[in-house]
């Protein structure tokens, strides 16, 4: 988190993920940043706002930030291609998803946009990882902005997350016969901005931006008065310990366990990639089942908590192999 292309919005989240893999050009995800959600299965109006907003607020500075899904996301990235775009994937940034957007995660590459996720690199998304990466997107983001959307979807659940976070949220009104539109009229009903052109938008959110320079680059890390790499071993059966079905919270876990945050972080970040753990959305973690978790094995992933409180991970030779 203190690297220097960390999004600073994400530092200032809720349980933010210990790491992110980025591929790209870091830069971009320190720009201030808006992010634009709606319907896979959108309408020839929907896709029309959707590029006409993406255009207009990447031309008022604003990177574009999104999930590379069909319809609305994909939209609003191809529109944002020259003036910054973001995609965050639910699975790793080596599995493209949907592989019908491929191409365009590549042009999004080739353009100066990023690619990020807070899973291992070659990770299959999976139905239960969408939500997190919804989170993700609310996180990086410094509002949100709902095109179109079904009631019962992934969007207004982005945009509850991101009123949580006290980001900017809004939305554009639409039919009430359409199915599609449910979710961003309930939203606006709810309390988000109803928005009719960028501009809007762009009047509202100066001055609430948060960018690299307000402060919180000045965050003093926890000094546990650490070894440049800690060793966990002691109280990783505490802190698994400490979770069970229902989700517990990161303070909980380390009154519970007796350990650091560093060292909490770190054994969290060991039972996630193991397929051990799962985040809730309203914050908290839980442990899962042999059924619930993923069958892949990481013993062979080291991690190590760093002076500056950044996180390292080594990998296997054949973890990296794997990966190719």
């Amino acid at each position: 988190m203190r690297e220097p292309n960390h999004p600073p919005a994400l530092r200032a989240f809720d349980s933010p993920p210990p790491i992110i893999a980025v591929r790209g050009v870091g830069d971009t995800l320190v720009q201030r940043s808006i992010a634009i959600v709606g319907s896979r299965n959108a309408s020839i109006n929907g896709m029309r706002l959707a590029a006409q907003f993406a255009a207009d607020l990447g031309n008022e500075g604003f990177t574009i930030v999104s999930g590379l899904a069909r319809g609305i996301d994909a939209t609003a990235h191809k529109h944002s291609l020259l003036t910054g775009t973001v995609v965050v994937f639910a699975g790793g940034v080596g599995s493209v998803f949907p592989e019908e957007n491929l191409a365009l995660a590549e042009t999004i590459l080739d353009q100066g946009g990023a690619l990020v996720s807070e899973m291992p690199i070659g990770w299959k998304p999976r139905a239960k990882d969408f939500p997190r990466r919804n989170r993700l997107i609310a996180g990086i983001a410094q509002g949100l902005l709902v095109v179109e959307a079904a009631k019962r979807s992934g969007s207004p659940i982005s945009a509850r997350l991101a009123s949580e976070a006290g980001r900017n949220v809004y939305a554009l009104r639409d039919s009430p016969l359409d199915p599609r539109c449910g979710g961003a009229n309930w939203l606006i009903k709810q309390g988000a901005t109803l928005v009719t052109e960028a501009s809007e938008i762009v009047d509202d959110m100066h001055g609430t931006l948060i960018d690299k320079d307000n402060g919180f680059d000045a965050i003093t890390p926890e000094d546990d008065s650490m070894e440049s790499e800690l060793d966990v071993a002691d109280v990783r059966p505490l802190v698994t310990a400490a979770l069970g079905p229902s989700p517990e919270g990161i303070d909980d876990i380390i009154r519970h366990s007796g350990a650091t945050n560093g060292q909490v972080q770190l054994v969290l970040i060991e039972l996630d990639l193991a397929g051990r753990l799962e985040r809730h959305p309203r914050g908290g973690y839980r442990s899962l089942s042999n059924d619930e978790g993923s069958n892949t094995s990481y013993s062979g992933v080291r991690f190590a908590l760093s002076r500056a409180s950044s996180v390292r991970v080594s990998w296997s030779p054949a973890q990296v192999a794997a990966f190719r």
